[in-house]
């Protein structure tokens, strides 16, 4: 079992200045709470999304709910209860259509894909965050010793990799980190998946529900006064099909097309992972000029690791916990041997979180963002089995404000988190409210408060020349202005227990 890390590690930066929203437009009103995390423990970041926060790359931050000019709320799926939509099954149909016989739908993605409606609509990481000259740099690993803190060097920038081809294509697994193992087996080719039953032509299917149609309306015309006591035995076939059903739906033996997912643990990187790194580059500028319409030089290399390859997160095994690990992973999607999109997730203790979707703008027709979603929602189930807290799938921030955002509504059941006491509300109730304005307390006691309220800032932990110690204690040690204000909004924002454990660097 690979050693975890004992801290999480992080610069805080508090949210009075006002930037550029990626929704609205507006110069300056969008309003977050930003930190800057060194290195963050699977468990500490499960407890801030919980608590409205959410990484870009290794900035995380929390938007200021009733101050922002577009309220962005944490939302998640119940993965176990999903039932596809029609308009999901259409997205699964279509790739299972272009898969088997080559057949190309016409027109765009019917749905934006996670989080990619612009990548201005995150905040604008401060500028130590954006260049090596970090006031506190990347902070190395805390071991036992808690009164030694590692020392201070610079932001670590491995160079990848890079290979002239994809990896070499394999069969029915998701490839893991480069540490040897691999997931469960789940259908990472599409094909016939011999343990079902064969599936029932609709034609006949529609002739029994003719049928009993039939044989009810004589029953209630008096034609005939016989009814059956024993209801008829539903067959397989009759059976609601599910999600993983229609993913893994019966292909012919030659298909036109062979669609693989794999998944490369991105943190740390594994071979497969830098094998094929600059195909994912690639995919990931051509993407953002055609969608995004960033000018070519925006999308560079480096841009790409600070966003979507770094991340605080290190590799985490657990004996209870999904085989491949918790930490950061990107999911690839393979067509004839050619990467066509990337989903970065983050596989934490109960959930799956969506932070990006990247695709060739030559693949937009098959519906890549709904598609992918889909597969991860299915994923997350998988990993359910094998680690039974993890049953949420998170897309992120539902924007009601933004009309290209509410599409995440749709995969249900689904809840949001209430921004005053951070209780998951149905996400039904909350749109009744949102209609109405943009900022809402969506649970409806008046009573309830924040459970995990801060009650004593003395006892955040803070890192300080070189030892951990409580904010009471550092407190009496540093000379010149206090810094209980930040320190105390600080440990607000993350609850008492939070502010216990995770440590807040103090130069």
């Amino acid at each position: 079992m690979a050693a975890n890390k004992s801290f999480t590690i992080v610069e805080y930066f508090g949210g009075d200045d006002g930037y550029r929203c990626g929704y609205c437009k507006n110069e300056k009103g969008n309003f977050s709470h930003g930190m800057w995390s060194h290195t963050m423990t699977v468990q500490d970041y499960q407890d801030l999304i919980d608590r409205g926060w959410r990484r870009s790359g290794k900035y995380v931050y929390k938007p200021i709910m009733n101050k922002t000019c577009c309220p962005q709320y944490t939302i998640r799926c119940h993965a176990l209860k999903f039932q596809p939509s029609k308009s999901h099954k259409k997205s699964l149909k279509k790739m299972n259509k272009f898969i088997s016989n080559g057949e190309l739908p016409k027109g765009q993605d019917d749905a934006e894909p996670m989080d990619s409606v612009c990548e201005e609509a995150r905040p604008q990481e401060p500028s130590i965050a954006c260049h090596a000259e970090v006031k506190c740099a990347a902070i190395t690993d805390i071991q036992k010793e808690v009164s030694e803190c590692p020392t201070v060097t610079e932001v670590q920038k491995e160079a990848a990799d890079a290979a002239p081809s994809g990896p070499e294509t394999t069969k029915n697994d998701l490839m893991s980190a480069g540490d040897g193992r691999t997931a469960t087996s789940t259908k990472a080719v599409m094909g016939a998946d011999p343990s079902r039953p064969p599936c029932r032509k609709a034609k006949e299917l529609r002739k029994e529900r003719r049928l009993q149609k039939e044989q009810m309306r004589q029953n209630t015309d008096g034609v005939s006064s016989i009814v059956s006591s024993t209801p008829p035995t539903p067959t397989p076939a009759s059976k609601t099909k599910t999600l993983e059903d229609f993913i893994d739906e019966s292909l012919p033996d030659k298909s036109s097309h062979c669609l693989e997912v794999r998944l490369v643990r991105s943190n740390p990187p594994c071979p497969q992972f830098k094998a094929s790194f600059d195909a994912s580059y690639q995919v990931y500028k051509l993407y953002q000029m055609a969608i995004h319409k960033d000018p070519p030089d925006k999308p560079s290399e480096s841009q790409f690791r600070r966003f979507l390859c770094d991340s605080p997160l290190e590799a985490e095994y657990s004996p209870d916990g999904p085989e491949v690990g918790y930490g950061s992973f990107h999911q690839q999607y393979w067509l004839d041997g050619r990467l066509v999109a990337v989903g970065v997730i983050d596989i934490l203790p109960t959930c799956v979180s969506s932070v990006y979707l990247y695709y060739h703008p030559d693949s937009a027709s098959l519906s890549l963002g709904s598609y992918s979603a889909l597969r991860e929602i299915a994923f997350t189930r998988q990993l359910q089995k094998q680690s039974p807290k993890l049953s949420y799938y998170y897309l992120g921030f539902y924007i009601h404000s933004c009309p290209k955002m509410r599409y995440k509504g749709q995969y249900r059941p689904a809840e949001l988190l209430c921004p005053e006491t951070f209780a998951w509300v149905a996400i039904e109730r909350c749109i009744l409210q949102l209609e109405n304005t943009h900022y809402a307390r969506f649970n409806q006691d008046p009573d309830a408060g924040d459970a995990r309220a801060l009650k004593d800032v003395g006892r955040a932990m803070v890192l300080y020349r070189r030892a951990v110690m409580p904010y009471a204690a550092y407190s009496r040690k540093r000379k010149g202005s206090s810094d209980e204000t930040e320190v105390q909004q600080y440990a607000g924002l993350l609850g008492q227990d939070s502010a216990e454990r995770i440590l807040l660097y103090r130069a």
